[in-house]
């Protein structure tokens, strides 16, 4: 049986207090995908500065031109590795279904919710 609009908007309320109070147990119920892929970004950009560095390097022996590429793939690696992740991102949303966290949640609510669904249609099966 689907939630009535005030029930929703009351869900959608003790969520937001949820995170106001306690943002560090909000984002553990919201799951861990997001950090999963700020790992893989960081992880890539500190590659990515470290092959700018030696095109540089190579780029001082030989040519200017591969010395100036090597430091513009420095900076886009920098950039990529520390530029925030948005929580809708598609990459995370990505990241999880690839993880097997079962279906996500259907669109425009948030995983926190269909958690709490899910804890819901557990107990009314008697699980």
């Amino acid at each position: 049986m689907p939630l009535s609009e005030h029930e929703q908007q009351m869900l959608e309320q003790m969520e937001q207090a949820l995170a106001s109070e306690d943002p560090r147990f909000a984002h553990q119920m919201r799951g861990g995908t997001t950090l999963a892929v700020r790992r893989r970004r960081l992880v890539l950009g500190i590659l990515g500065v470290v092959i700018g560095l030696a095109l540089v390097v190579v780029g001082v022996n030989t040519t200017m031109w591969v010395g100036a590429v090597g430091f513009a793939v420095m900076v886009a690696a920098a950039a990529y590795a520390f530029t925030p992740v948005k929580e809708g991102d598609a990459s995370a949303q990505a990241a999880a279904r690839t993880k097997g966290r079962g279906p996500t949640p259907p669109k425009g609510s948030s995983s926190f919710m269909h958690k709490l669904d899910e804890r819901w249609e557990r107990r009314e099966r008697g699980q």
